[in-house]
């Protein structure tokens, strides 16, 4: 059985969020430097399966784009021509920094992580992929 793999996308870093392989919940896992993502998930596909991806897609409260959307949207066809087997979904991340923000400070982080960008990443990357297993299941 595969994963499916949730994925913050940013410029610099992408954070990454996995699920066990009965897809069940979703786990942090990593961030990565987007400039070595590629290489990362290279790897990361020789170890193990990959179901799906789930990309947070970034948009306005109004739901307008973002100066983020096309470089997602970017990405997405990276991807799709890169891993064209592999089925792709994407989340409505409007909030999901907030949301990750809120639960760093909520949680038992020591206070000096609370603010580590690479923390915030994964943690939306987890969301975006929990929010996916809720709409699937």
């Amino acid at each position: 059985m595969g994963r499916i793999i949730g994925i913050d996308y940013g410029l610099k870093r992408i954070g990454i969020a996995i699920t066990d392989p009965l897809k069940i919940f979703a786990q942090p896992l990593t961030t990565v430097f987007a400039s070595d993502f590629p290489k990362w998930l290279s790897d990361y596909a020789k170890l193990e399966t990959i179901d799906e991806f789930v990309v947070g897609m970034p948009s306005k409260l109004s739901g307008e784009d973002t100066d983020a959307t096309q470089p997602v949207r970017d990405f997405i066809s990276w991807l799709n021509t890169n891993y064209p087997t592999v089925p792709l979904a994407t989340i409505d991340e409007r909030l999901s920094s907030h949301e990750a923000q809120h639960f760093i400070n909520k949680s038992v982080v020591k206070r000096e992580n609370r603010k580590d960008k690479k923390l915030v990443d994964t943690i939306s990357a987890t969301l975006i992929l929990q929010t996916h297993l809720q709409r699937i299941s």
